[in-house]
């Protein structure tokens, strides 16, 4: 599916969110008023060095944290807490070894009530998905990192939630590995139409997979500029990375950070 045949309805706002931690009496702030607007079925990614309030930001959109000023809105209701509606994806896949393939993903449709014979239709479908048909009784120890990685995808759509939170999911995998995961979600987002707002410190991933890049500024956590991606979908391995429309954007983003000391600069190509 063309990025351009998705929704125009806004699906999450962030209002003037920001947010101050506090130890030994001292105020810590880590985001000042972040903005941001996210269309339904749109894949919008957050990017920064570490520090610059990524992960947080996700967090209190997920509802794991409170923000400390501002309000966090999800088809126009203010959130308040976690849900089923709200599907996370960590760095960690954080999977069961005790439950096969399978019962990993039927988790949360156990905690809804679901019986036997429905969460297990969901769960084989929403891995299909993901591309693991066949995997379903193998043991998690028997699978690749990156299938363990499309195991816990898989259960955060098993709830089919409004929209999918991504924390840095592929940062633990070789570069091959991530690779393929990219254009995995990639296909998830496709055949979905699952809303998706991914934290990344990589440049190159976050151009590959986005319709939008929200650019963040550090100390504290701010946006600094929000970026239309506008290479074509869709999207696949055969693209160069090195063609003169990725190679802009990058520029672009590179430039944005050019204040930065050299050694923050790496933390983000």
């Amino acid at each position: 599916m063309e990025s351009n045949d998705r929704g125009q309805k806004t699906l999450l706002e962030l209002r003037d969110v920001s947010k101050v931690f506090k130890k030994d009496g001292r105020d810590f702030p880590v985001l000042k008023g972040i903005n941001l607007s996210i269309r339904e079925g749109e894949f919008v990614s957050i990017l920064g060095p570490t520090g610059c309030g990524k992960s947080v930001t996700l967090q209190i959109v997920a509802g794991l944290i409170d923000q400390t000023t501002g309000s966090v809105v999800l088809d126009g209701k203010e959130e308040h807490g976690p849900g089923p509606h709200k599907g996370m994806v960590f760095q960690e896949y954080a999977l069961l070894p005790w439950r096969s393939v399978v019962e990993n993903v039927e988790i949360g449709l156990e905690l809804k009530g679901l019986g036997k014979k429905e969460r297990r239709k969901i769960a084989r479908e929403q891995l299909a998905t993901v591309g693991l048909e066949g995997t379903e009784n193998q043991e998690v120890h028997e699978i690749s990192v990156g299938m363990r990685q499309r195991v816990a995808i898989a259960r955060a759509l098993a709830n089919h939630p409004k929209i999918l939170l991504m924390d840095e999911p592929f940062e633990a995998l070789d570069a091959l590995t991530k690779e393929e995961m990219q254009i995995q979600i990639l296909n998830v987002w496709e055949k979905t139409g699952t809303t998706i707002l991914f934290v990344t410190h990589d440049v190159d991933e976050a151009i590959f997979l986005s319709d939008r890049i929200c650019v963040m500024d550090i100390n504290p956590g701010r946006v600094k500029k929000m970026l239309v991606d506008q290479l074509p979908r869709p999207r696949h391995e055969c693209m160069s990375r090195t063609d003169k429309e990725f190679n802009d954007m990058r520029d672009e983003i590179i430039a944005l950070y050019s204040s930065l000391k050299d050694e923050e600069l790496d933390l983000i190509i």
